[in-house]
């Protein structure tokens, strides 16, 4: 018959058109790494189909405007395989020239080793550390099942954008994945859809040497729901798996995809080889003809291909404009809800939320910063709506629990408190997708467990995620859970991560202060370490005002009508102390000065004129007191100074005995003091 004939050849006409766009992204990652001379070829080769699939048949975006608020996010866990991204972004016509795939792996490109947020549009998240990306797509269901609870309302739905990935072995194997896959699953984020790239080979080998799991069981245990593939060149395969997912209700999505690293390189394919190097010429020559491309052609992108992928500026207008007209009727009919929805779009907070900060009297006290930190929480989140948190099954103990605001999860996507259960590593990748995702998050731990964090406090500072990290316990002085809880490292470790604000304030005023400036600082995360031991609330009027915490540190505490012989300097529960200290100095006719210190990353920010203001370069004999390693005080203590720190674990034992056994008492520093002027 006429019509099947034509329909055949219709289906023959696509079939070739998408294995020429499927090879056209082969080639360019092939080429990409080749010039470069380092990279991961093989899981862009054998991982195109899938992504193919996915761009060009489900993802909901526009290139022309790379923010649209309600566009689908995709995630590349498996960022090695950032040569899929960068052709992905090029073909469908992001800002992301045939050039910049050219500079793939140089020196100021927008095409880096591993993907980078800040670098180029389309990339949602920075990936690399494997399990991070993964973690990072579960905060970004958190945040649209959030935004659409809050801001959607029947017959308009402002909020219903999904979040895929491409996840790897690799990712798979990494515990972080393991925590956030079990959390997705418990809150049944069924806006998440993973394709699994199982091609079986690691760096070292096959993945038979260290992963020999069932990963779908796994996964259906998780309580995510899962499909198999069994060819990764299959297209319909791959849709039809991609349709049941976006038809699942109450469960996350992971499809295991069985594909082929270097899928076409005749002797790379399923190599380690091919995993982590260029293919070489000669290869790339031999796949090429397999692909029956040109095989002297380099970074070359077939005129029908192109108009392929092009196709996403029509769809994705077509698909923002209807969006938009959805919008327009929104405003018409939430008016209220559509200024917070703007403002929430343009990064602006709501006004007069700081007039709800508390500010505390020395009759509130003695009182934990943690303690504080939590009244402060309360006090400003109903106005800030944004605002959503929790803690590593340690919200009793952080302070951090949003009284009266629900609790996150199936059945009630609108409350405010998120449970990580005990997943410190989980918890910060998550924090991290959800402050992509616009939202104020934070979450919370002992100051001991940010080391389990770490990773993605790091990724936090690199992409200027807005992340709220709040540890409390934040020295020995928590006391008799001993040294397996006392950090002593931790501060100068996180100190030592470049863009993060790290702040250790001195008391409950300190701490209002210090929220007001995590809430305010968007180009970065901020970590607020707190105590578990009650402090005396600072009278402010004997004393500065605890204003100055936003610029670092600040004069507390001055001599009277004399230049200081002498500086102490503390942060968090040491000022009270040095305070005392600096009592009993001044009466015995001691110039001193104290100063509170509570981050030195704020700190180090101020011009060069307040700075010495604060440790003028006369004063030589300075004092500082912090109980954890001492390490990097030397730079406001100079070479005849001293510190009064750690130099050892701490010990189990009633936290008033501690200061005294480890000198972090007002009679210790004044000896250290005098000692330190020659009397």
């Amino acid at each position: 018959m006429p019509g099947e004939a034509t329909t055949l050849r219709t289906a023959v006409d696509r079939a070739k058109l998408d294995q020429l766009c499927i090879n056209t992204i082969r080639c360019l990652a092939m080429d990409g790494v080749q010039k470069a001379k380092s990279g991961h070829p093989g899981m862009p080769m054998g991982a195109a189909p899938m992504a193919y699939v996915l761009w060009t048949r489900f993802l909901k975006h526009n290139p022309r405007d790379p923010r649209w608020p309600n566009r689908d996010r995709f995630v590349l866990s498996a960022g090695h395989g950032s040569m899929l991204l960068y052709s992905l972004l090029h073909l469908t016509g992001y800002d992301l020239s045939l050039e910049d795939l050219k500079q793939f792996r140089q020196w100021e490109s927008k095409t880096p080793g591993h993907p980078e947020n800040l670098l180029a549009a389309g990339i949602e998240t920075t990936t690399g550390p494997l399990g991070q990306g993964f973690g990072n797509g579960v905060g970004m269901a958190i945040a649209q099942k959030y935004l659409a609870a809050h801001f959607n309302r029947p017959g308009h739905n402002l909020v219903d954008y999904r979040i895929f990935a491409i996840v790897s072995d690799g990712d798979l194997m990494e515990g972080v994945a393991s925590e956030a896959a079990s959390l997705a699953g418990h809150l049944g984020l069924d806006n998440l859809i993973y394709l699994y790239d199982d091609n079986h080979i690691s760096i070292e080998g096959s993945t038979d040497l260290a992963f020999t799991e069932d990963v779908g069981k796994r996964f259906e245990a998780y309580g995510w729901f899962v499909e198999r593939i069994s060819d990764g060149n299959d297209l319909e395969a791959i849709e039809r798996a991609i349709q049941a997912a976006q038809g699942e209700r109450g469960r996350p999505s992971l499809i295991a995809v069985r594909t082929h690293i270097a899928y076409g390189a005749p002797h790379a394919q399923d190599t380690a080889e091919a995993h982590g190097a260029p293919l070489g010429e000669e290869e790339i020559k031999l796949t090429k003809q397999v692909y029956g491309w040109p095989p002297e052609a380099h970074f070359l992108v077939p005129a029908e291909a192109l108009a392929q992928f092009r196709k996403a500026l029509d769809q994705g207008e077509e698909a923002e404009g209807e969006w938009q007209a959805r919008l327009a009727a929104y405003r018409k009919a939430f008016p209220e809800l559509a200024a917070e929805w703007d403002r929430f779009t343009r990064g602006e907070l709501p006004p007069s939320w700081k007039e709800k900060i508390p500010v505390f009297k020395p009759a509130d006290g003695p009182l934990a910063t943690r303690q504080a930190s939590g009244k402060v929480l309360n006090a400003i989140a109903p106005a800030l709506p944004l605002l959503i948190g929790g803690s590593a099954d340690l919200a009793p103990s952080t302070n951090t629990y949003l009284k009266g605001l629900g609790d996150f999860g199936k059945g009630n996507y609108g409350g405010r408190n998120l449970h990580f259960g005990v997943r410190e590593h989980g918890m910060g990748s998550i924090l991290n997708g959800v402050a992509l995702s616009g939202l104020l998050p934070y979450g919370a731990t002992f100051l001991i467990f940010s080391d389990y964090a770490r990773p993605s406090i790091r990724l936090a500072a690199l992409m200027e995620a807005h992340s709220i990290f709040v540890f409390t316990h934040d020295s020995i002085l928590l006391g008799e859970d001993g040294p397996t809880h006392q950090p002593i490292e931790q501060l100068p470790a996180l100190r030592a991560i470049p863009n993060l604000t790290f702040i250790r304030p001195a008391d409950a005023n300190e701490t209002a202060v210090a929220w007001r400036v995590a809430i305010e600082r968007r180009e970065g995360p901020v970590a607020l370490a707190l105590t578990r031991q009650g402090l005396p609330v600072i009278d402010r009027t004997k004393y500065a005002s605890a204003e100055g915490l936003a610029r670092g540190a600040y004069v507390l505490a001055d001599a009277t009508g004399k230049t200081p012989e002498l500086i102490l300097i503390a942060s968090g529960s040491e000022v009270a102390v040095a305070l005392e200290a600096y009592e009993q100095l001044s009466r015995e006719g001691i110039a001193a000065r104290v100063v509170s210190l509570p981050s030195w990353d704020l700190f180090e920010k101020q011009p060069a004129a307040y700075r010495e203001e604060v440790l003028p370069n006369s004063v030589i004999a300075r004092l500082a007191i912090e109980a954890a390693a001492p390490f990097g005080w030397e730079r406001y203590v100079g070479l005849k100074g001293a510190v009064i720190g750690m130099t050892r674990f701490g010990a189990s034992a009633p936290y008033k005995i501690l200061a005294e056994k480890f000198g972090f008492t007002a009679a210790h520093i004044i000896n250290k003091a005098k000692e330190l002027l020659g009397r």
